[in-house]
């Protein structure tokens, strides 16, 4: 995780981590600010692979049909936490109940009681992906928690949240094909090798 350094704009005033939050962003645009557990998460602009991964990533989403109907396929969605007042985080997939914006709770985040699905891909804080989010998402009850592990070159599939873990969590090396939990709203499989390499660098 790369963090932004911020001066205390606000002198004697009470402050918020939320009015941190806004400040990193406001001055380092491009940067994704998260709060989980009372902390700041600053995360820069994603590069290329990870871009390409990620849109690699909507089409299996999209072709089962999860854009339509009862559900959405989005990207950059902030999902409340009941981990802390002000916790939030912004996953970069989610798969959503198609009334989502009836559930708004503030700091354009939403109730996680409308998510199904929530996919990390890792970048240089790959270690919040695979920890603090892990507990972060379970407190939440997000029934699904899918990671692209770019670091190790691994697909984890985590579900059945208890408590801050998942009881089921398996990852996936190249090779394997994965089929996601029914309970998203859709048959969908990815291609573990398929997702990884569109997220390595193509001059590498």
């Amino acid at each position: 995780m790369s963090a932004a350094s911020v001066e205390q704009p606000f002198d004697d005033e009470p402050f918020s981590l939320t009015a941190i939050a806004d400040e990193i962003m406001e001055r380092h645009p491009g940067y994704r600010v998260e709060i989980i557990g009372g902390h700041l998460l600053v995360t820069p602009s994603p590069d290329a692979p990870h871009a390409r991964a990620l849109t690699g990533l909507m089409i299996p989403f999209i072709a089962a049909g999860l854009h339509s109907g009862e559900t959405e396929v989005l990207q950059n969605v902030g999902l409340w936490l009941p981990t802390g007042d002000e916790d939030y985080a912004i996953p970069d997939l989610v798969v959503v109940d198609a009334d989502i914006d009836d559930h708004f709770v503030e700091n354009n985040a939403y109730d996680p009681v409308c998510f199904r699905l929530v996919l990390e891909v890792t970048s240089g804080n790959w270690k919040d992906d695979l920890k603090t989010k892990v507990a972060a998402y379970a407190r939440a009850s997000v029934p699904v928690y899918v990671i692209v592990d770019r670091k190790h070159q691994r697909l984890h599939v985590l579900t059945n949240p208890a408590g801050d873990t998942y009881e089921n969590h398996r990852p996936h090396a190249p090779g394997e094909i994965v089929t996601l939990p029914d309970s998203i709203g859709a048959k969908v499989t990815l291609d573990v090798a398929e997702i990884l390499e569109a997220g390595r660098p193509k001059n590498r």
